[in-house]
């Protein structure tokens, strides 16, 4: 059993509880139009080519063994400036555990591997697999998820899950379609069964997206939603610029969204306390 991942972040403060070490899977159901990491969209392969930092030395060119790309990654090992990167490559359950358990000294109090993406959840049978590695051997874990998946994929990896961080952009049906390019219904249903059905702790992840969502109106609904949940944790997450050169180098448009201001930051998280 194999998936398709694009990233391995060892030391990572920002994806649960304590120090991680997170993973990102590719393959992704939404398309929100602020996604920071459009290089997890699709299960393939990709190369990304900035051109910013070409210097035309035409190395790639003179090692690429078919002289037509596919993907063998020798112009991203030989590029002199890091113009070209490979993006994904397959892993088993036990040689990611691996990788996670280097880092197991680092996981006290707290810390754990928390499971990105992408969507994670797509890859339910290797998610699980994972998990109970990390489990025996007394790794905490965390599925980072959109909800947009069936049910039955929740359920398979609950019992070795200790930490939902669960992504709701918004409630308004139509915004949700808008944004993310699919409805907002097995999300938030998704959310209400996983409140009845799971122990662990389950953390509300909230993007703030300047020219989205971020109104009162619209977080007052989420946090309307929330409380008729008895959810309290909640994380607000402002949205940034990091991956704007991402897109340019995947060749293909990026919605242009504002960053919004710590002002508007501190109003937001008001509501919520």
């Amino acid at each position: 059993m194999k998936a398709t991942i694009f990233d391995i972040q060892r030391g990572s403060f920002v994806d649960g509880p304590g120090i991680r070490t997170t993973v990102f899977f590719k393959g992704c159901n939404l398309r929100c139009k602020w996604c920071h990491n459009p290089e997890g969209i699709d299960r393939e392969i990709k190369m990304l080519f900035y051109e910013s930092k070409c210097i035309g030395c035409k190395k790639c060119k003179s090692v690429c063994k078919s002289k037509a790309c596919i993907l063998c990654g020798e112009c991203a090992i030989y590029c002199p400036s890091m113009a070209r990167e490979i993006c994904g490559r397959e892993i088993t359950p036990r040689e990611l555990f691996d990788i996670i358990a280097r880092d197991k000294h680092y996981y006290k109090n707290g810390g754990g591997a928390t499971f990105s993406g992408g969507e994670c959840l797509l890859n339910p049978d290797f998610l699980r697999e994972t998990l109970s590695l990390c489990k025996e051997n007394g790794i905490g874990t965390a599925i980072d998820t959109a909800g947009n998946v069936p049910y039955e994929s929740i359920e398979r990896v609950m019992p070795y899950t200790d930490i939902f961080l669960y992504d709701i952009k918004c409630i308004t049906k139509e915004l949700h379609k808008a944004g993310t390019g699919v409805s907002n219904g097995l999300i938030l249903e998704n959310l209400k069964r996983l409140k009845k059905d799971f122990c662990g702790r389950i953390i509300i992840r909230i993007p703030i997206i300047g020219g989205f969502n971020d109104t009162e109106e619209e977080l007052r609904k989420i946090k309307a939603f929330l409380d008729s949940l008895e959810i309290e944790e909640v994380e607000l997450l402002p949205y940034h610029t990091l991956g704007v050169h991402k897109y340019e180098a995947l060749g293909i448009d990026q919605t242009e969204f504002s960053v919004p201001s710590e002002g508007q930051m501190s109003a937001f998280r008001e509501i919520f306390k």
